[in-house]
């Protein structure tokens, strides 16, 4: 038998889970497309932005990485640099929860 693959970037996909409540969408949204780049440059291969279907002012963001270092470099950047500062992160409402998962075989 086969092992599965991951869904976005093949076998040994490690994913970076992000959740947190926002003070409104539009704003985090804004600040979230602004950092496209620092994702690209971060090693991110692929992402995901969901709300809850009953809450607007919480959002979930995946973020893919070949390994686990990667995710774990990142992880650290973000808790550093941008959440650190309420000017690079507006919109954050509260304290990101994460959680780096692996592909399961």
């Amino acid at each position: 038998m086969v092992p599965s693959r991951g869904v976005v970037h093949g076998w040994g996909v490690t994913t970076l889970h992000i959740e947190h409540p926002i003070t409104g969408y539009e704003q985090w949204r804004a600040a979230f497309d602004r950092a496209t780049q620092l994702r690209t440059a971060g090693g991110v291969v692929a992402q995901r932005v969901s709300q809850p279907i009953d809450d607007d002012r919480y959002i979930v963001v995946q973020l893919d990485f070949d390994d686990a270092e990667g995710a774990e470099t990142f992880l650290n950047l973000l808790r550093t640099q941008i959440w650190a500062d309420p000017a690079r992160a507006p919109g954050l409402d509260g304290t990101p929860r994460t959680i780096i998962l692996q592909s399961a075989a």
